[in-house]
Parts: C-alpha cells; sequence; structure tokens
C-alpha cells in the first residue's frame, strides 16, 4: 500500500468552516455576517467547493427548517442570542466557533448529508437574494 492510498482523500468527505465575521449595515440595522467555506466529494452536494454569507438569523432559520425536515435527528442548539456588547471581537468570535460547531456537528450527520434537501442549499447557495421563504 503506498502512502497516497493509506492518507488519500478519504472516500467521504465533508468539510466545513464558519470565518471572515463582517459587521454590515449602519445603525439599528447593523448585523454581523459570516463566511460559510464547504469542501466535500459527497454525491448529494451540488458543488465540490463553495463559500457563502449567512447571518445568524439565517441560521436559526436553517435550524428551525431541519427539524421541521426530521424526527429522526437531534439537532443541535445555536450559539444564544446576545444583547450587550454584540459587536465586540470577543462576542462575534464566540458566535463563530458555535456556529461552526453547530454546523460541523449538522453537516457531519450521515441522514442530514443523504435525506435533508435544505443542508446542501444553506451551506453552497450562493445567490445574493438568498430566499428562506422559498423553502418552508
Amino acid at each position: 500500500q503506498t502512502a497516497e492510498e493509506r492518507y488519500g482523500v478519504p472516500e467521504n468527505f465533508l468539510e466545513v468552516e464558519v470565518r471572515n465575521p463582517q459587521i454590515q449595515g449602519t445603525g439599528r440595522s447593523q448585523y454581523v455576517d459570516y463566511e460559510i467555506v464547504c469542501r466535500n466529494n459527497i454525491p448529494a452536494f451540488k458543488l465540490k467547493q463553495s463559500v457563502v454569507r449567512r447571518r445568524y438569523s439565517d441560521f436559526e432559520w436553517f435550524r428551525e427548517a431541519l427539524e421541521r425536515e426530521t424526527t429522526k435527528v437531534n439537532i443541535p442548539a445555536l450559539p444564544g442570542k446576545v444583547f450587550t456588547n454584540r459587536f465586540s471581537d470577543e462576542v462575534i468570535e464566540s458566535r463563530r466557533a458555535g456556529l461552526e460547531r453547530f454546523l460541523q456537528i449538522v453537516t457531519g450527520h450521515p441522514l442530514l448529508q443523504t435525506g435533508s434537501k435544505i443542508l446542501g442549499v444553506f451551506i453552497q447557495e450562493t445567490d445574493p437574494n438568498f430566499n428562506r421563504d422559498s423553502f418552508h
């Protein structure tokens, strides 16, 4: 067995990373969005590599949609809502890490990888007019 065979690309892999938080908007309409980077070789996903941006409310919608979609999988909680200092570096980094953990658990679940209609769309749909309403 060669080193390439021993350490080559796994048969099925999916890597997801949440990074590069950015503050968007001004005044009361300010929010933070995050870049989701996905690399995979799973046939159920349209793209082998993708980068999209999502805000916390998108993650809330996604979690609720997953719960509606399946009763067979226990969907983990999101990091909690933040009401003070929500634009501080520490809060943003803590939330980024929590969102990344959430996505890694969800995307790592075999039933969701193959059975969810919403998972691939959430982590790969690059349309800037990503419309949550079309998935209710």
